[in-house]
């Protein structure tokens, strides 16, 4: 059986990356087709493992690749699978819509449907600075894609959704069944420390919507120690509002990570996310995790056992849910056993029986997941 594995592009160190590496580490001799890959950014994939498209050879695709995303569904589609027999794609945008062989079997882990096409269509045109002609432009090329999005989805034999929510949005707006297969965290990584110090965590890859801004609002007014660990365009801005007592640590090692999660009273989550990778590796470091009760968070979390919720996104809602809390009234045991249900060996073994099942199935000639009529 011919396997290959195929990616939406590999540009940043995310959540859907660790995914495709575990794919990687369950079939290795698989070939990886993705649009274009950031080798400086992505380097523990084998380069000569990795095909990429015509995109790869355009100028500044790397660095300004939203300006290509009218190509992307046509490069998507160029990718060779002819002599294949089991196409696996890990996506969140592009990688469903590729063309496979009438005798091969394509499942698809889907990390989300695209956001800027669906959840948050509105809200990413009306955020963008433009004029008139611009926003003619993109209004058409959005709707031109999201036709396009919805035509590649029924491309795909079987959905894996990364989580109850997102399986909700692949019905919502593709009318597909899924399956719910969490994504892996590297729990091994992760211990618990006989020494808790005086300080709560948040952080990740500082952007917008994760909402940091509204710890810092909270920690300035509350003026205990926060260190936030990650680096991203809203860096500037929530160093600009922060008083003294909040520490920003940039980019940090997963050791440094470990050790920072493992001492902390605390992990602040304050954003609706799809799953949540960080919050595992809190609890697999055996703190409590404080989150806004909605998205991932709710299928990770339970309440009073290994975190509590905040359920407006506010600071005044994560303020009076901080005041409330009790760092001392926890089961770092238990916390730590929780997480461990999303471990890496866990996902590959699930992933993998998973895959081969379906395509069992599919030889033997039984149909693929239906659409919701």
């Amino acid at each position: 059986m011919k396997i290959a594995l195929v990616h939406d592009y590999l540009s940043q160190d995310g959540g859907a990356e660790r995914v495709l590496k575990a794919f990687h580490e369950i079939w290795p001799e698989a070939p990886i087709f993705v649009l274009f890959h950031d080798k400086k950014k992505i380097n523990y994939l084998n380069p000569e493992n990795i095909r990429q498209s015509f995109l790869s050879k355009l100028p500044l695709v790397k660095s300004l690749f939203q300006w290509y995303l009218p190509l992307m569904p046509a490069a998507t589609e160029h990718h060779h699978l002819k002599n294949f027999d089991l196409v696996l794609s890990s996506t969140s945008a592009f990688a469903k819509g590729v063309i496979t062989a009438p005798e091969a079997l394509h499942v698809s882990y889907c990390h989300t449907p695209p956001r800027y096409l669906w959840a948050d269509a509105h809200d990413y045109l009306e955020n963008l600075k433009r004029g008139s002609l611009i926003n003619a432009i993109l209004n058409n090329t959005i709707h031109k894609l999201r036709l396009w999005d919805k035509m590649s989805a029924d491309r795909v034999d079987y959905f894996i959704a990364n989580s109850k929510t997102v399986q909700q949005r692949i019905q919502k707006y593709y009318r597909r069944l899924s399956d719910v297969i969490y994504p892996p965290a590297d729990t091994d990584k992760f211990y618990i420390s006989p020494k808790i110090e005086n300080y709560f965590v948040a952080g990740g890859r500082l952007v917008p919507y994760k909402r940091l801004d509204l710890t810092v609002k909270v920690f300035n007014r509350l003026k205990i120690p926060l260190k936030i660990f990650g680096t991203g365009p809203e860096l500037p801005y929530l160093k600009k509002i922060a008083k003294p007592n909040i520490e920003f640590l940039g980019r940090i090692s997963e050791a440094e990570k470990a050790r920072l999660l493992s001492r902390s009273l605390a992990f602040i989550h304050p954003q609706l996310e799809d799953f949540g990778i960080t919050p595992i590796e809190a609890m697999a470091s055996g703190r409590p995790v404080i989150a806004y009760g909605v998205g991932g968070a709710t299928e990770t979390v339970i309440p009073n056992e290994t975190g509590v919720f905040f359920r407006e996104q506010t600071w005044e809602s994560l303020l009076d849910t901080i005041i409330n809390f009790e760092p001392q009234n926890w089961d770092s045991a238990k916390i730590r056993e929780h997480a461990l249900q999303f471990s890496l060996d866990n996902f590959k073994n699930n992933i993998q029986k998973y895959v081969l099942d379906r395509y069992e199935e599919f030889k033997k000639g039984m149909n693929q997941e239906p659409l919701i009529k």
